[in-house]
């Protein structure tokens, strides 16, 4: 279930199923990459104070399940999502300017739904359920 999260003359309880892309659907998202973006995704959810209930990706796409305030703008964290992970992601692996030539990590385009108590546990154990095998650089 939800929590209920209380702010100052509100009560609320928002979360937001997010799902971006590799740019040209590469495969990059697995090995160091992947535990690299992972750990990048939870510190910006942190500096941003967003909870981040659920995340998994699926060698080219990466899900969240986050958890967030009332005054935070959508497009706003995803471009924070996107923009620090794609330039922390080139500056520590310069290999994945081979499959990722543009200079662009991810696509410009993101889904984004919003959840409930009644989807949550199904939107998390889909997420939960996304890692799949598939390599477009060598991990070694």
């Amino acid at each position: 279930m939800s929590e209920v999260y209380y702010g100052r003359g509100y009560v609320y309880s928002i979360q937001y199923h997010l799902v971006w892309c590799v740019k040209y659907r590469q495969d990059i998202l697995y090995g160091k990459i992947d535990t690299d973006v992972k750990n990048l995704l939870k510190q910006i959810a942190r500096d941003h104070d967003v909870k981040m209930v659920e995340m998994e990706s699926d060698k080219d796409h990466i899900h969240l399940l986050i958890a967030c305030k009332p005054q935070h703008y959508i497009p706003n964290l995803v471009k924070a999502f996107k923009g620090v992970s794609a330039r922390f992601l080139f500056k520590e692996h310069p290999e994945l300017k081979k499959c990722l030539w543009g200079g662009h990590l991810w696509n410009p385009s993101y889904f984004v739904a919003t959840g409930s108590e009644n989807t949550e546990e199904q939107i998390r154990t889909y997420i939960k359920n996304q890692k799949k095998r598939g390599k477009c650089i060598d991990s070694t």
